[in-house]
């Protein structure tokens, strides 16, 4: 009874995990709902926050600063709790019974602020924060778009070893049929060894072939995984909704677009930070002692308000600052006017290589089912000795080759769609399901 028990748990812990990671499948819009609840996409949301993050922090530096404090200090001669006018220091001199407000131990407690009235860079700076929010939105965007892409782009790559490996099979089912007819044809004579070794070795080298598209296969298997958390064995149905992209804009500039104002903002405020600032500073403050002259205990508030202006003569470190922040601005600029010229660039021979895809699509569609025609005039043609075992193969390994240009047509048609979709920032879900 036991060792059933044991192999029970031993089915449920080694049968159990796979059942519950393997996830039904049925459409392209499956994986893309997965991607949006994986951790790769989660960490894009994050710097989005982060940046909303610093936006606030950026606006926070317009509020007022309130503390609260306590302090005891400790004299070698008797210091006021407060600052006194000579008016009223007189009648305490003239009469010692009343305490004077002066001790050598004073307690005090109360409460400080401070709050930027005029501080140019600060404004600068809240400026900067909402573009860099804004980029940190727009990658956002560009990288699920991305990811959506690499899934669409894995997806036709695992549909074009699929209709190739089918089409292997074909062959390879094709083969040993023949191969039937020429064993015969040797038992009887009528055809030498050597056709049969000719044709055993095409199997050999249709299987040869499946086994290195099945490597490629775990791998494209592999790549949807690691995006979704889902391992699919087989592709989804993909089916073309909207063939034409909005050319509009090019979005996928938007993040470092957004960054280059980001930086220049920043670059002008490393500037401000020389120009003067006025600060508003207020403090209440209730000091308690014994006076010195008879120990009697007293008590006093002190309030102060006012403005102070400041301006930095000569700040080394904030020099070095500001020549640092053009550089990071004039780097930031120059990556951007380099991806615009690449993009531009990618933009003209994507769209000429999808127009010539369309078109080799049909005209490879056509030629398969000419090369289909031919090959059965052909096997006819062996059968009846008017061609070779070579010849034969020659129309077999056609057939295969035009199935395959076709199959890699439409998978590169979906691959150059979607890195036009990424590039324009067109909406994925909308052109394909």
């Amino acid at each position: 009874m036991k060792n059933k028990i044991l192999i029970i748990v031993l089915i449920l812990f080694f049968v159990t995990p796979p059942l519950l990671k393997a996830q039904k499948v049925t459409n392209i819009q499956d994986l893309f709902s997965a991607l949006k609840k994986h951790p790769q996409t989660k960490g894009d949301a994050l710097a989005f926050e982060k940046a909303k993050t610093g936006k606030q922090l950026a606006y926070s530096a317009l509020f007022p600063k309130i503390t609260a404090f306590g302090t005891y200090d400790n004299t070698s001669v008797p210091t006021g709790l407060i600052p006194l006018p000579p008016n009223d220091l007189m009648p305490l001199v003239n009469n010692q019974s009343i305490p004077q407000p002066f001790s050598e131990e004073i307690y005090r407690v109360g409460i400080s602020i401070s709050m930027p009235v005029f501080i140019k860079s600060i404004y600068t700076m809240v400026s900067k924060a909402k573009y860099m929010q804004q980029s940190a939105k727009a990658k956002k965007h560009i990288n699920l778009l991305q990811y959506e892409a690499i899934i669409v782009s894995s997806n036709a790559n695992l549909q074009y070893i699929k209709a190739l490996t089918e089409a292997l099979e074909s062959k390879k089912q094709s083969l040993l049929k023949t191969k039937e007819i020429i064993a015969l044809k040797v038992k009887n004579g009528r055809a030498s060894g050597s056709s049969l070794l000719i044709i055993s070795n095409g199997v050999n080298q249709v299987e040869a072939t499946k086994n290195e598209i099945a490597i490629n296969r775990g791998k494209i298997i592999e790549t949807i995984e690691t995006l979704t958390g889902i391992r699919v064995e087989n592709p989804v149905d993909m089916l073309e909704i909207n063939k034409s992209i909005d050319t509009s804009a090019m979005e996928a500039l938007e993040p470092l677009k957004q960054k280059v104002f980001a930086d220049k903002l920043n670059y002008r405020a490393e500037k401000e930070k020389l120009l003067p600032s006025i600060l508003l500073r207020g403090n209440y403050n209730h000091s308690f002692a014994n006076a010195y002259n008879n120990d009697i205990a007293i008590d006093e508030n002190y309030t102060t308000f006012g403005l102070v202006v400041s301006m930095p003569l000569f700040n080394k470190s904030q020099y070095t600052q500001i020549k640092k922040s053009k550089i990071i601005y004039k780097s930031t600029q120059n990556e951007f006017s380099r991806l615009e010229l690449s993009l531009k660039s990618q933009v003209n021979q994507l769209e000429n290589s999808l127009k010539l895809l369309y078109k080799s699509e049909r005209l490879y569609q056509q030629n398969v089912k000419e090369k289909e025609n031919i090959l059965h005039i052909a096997k006819v043609s062996y059968q009846l000795n008017r061609i070779s075992i070579e010849d034969y193969l020659k129309y077999e390994d056609d057939l295969v080759l035009e199935k395959s240009k076709l199959y890699k047509a439409q998978a590169e048609k979906w691959q150059t769609l979607m890195k036009l979709a990424v590039i324009y920032g067109n909406n994925i879900e909308n052109l394909v399901k």
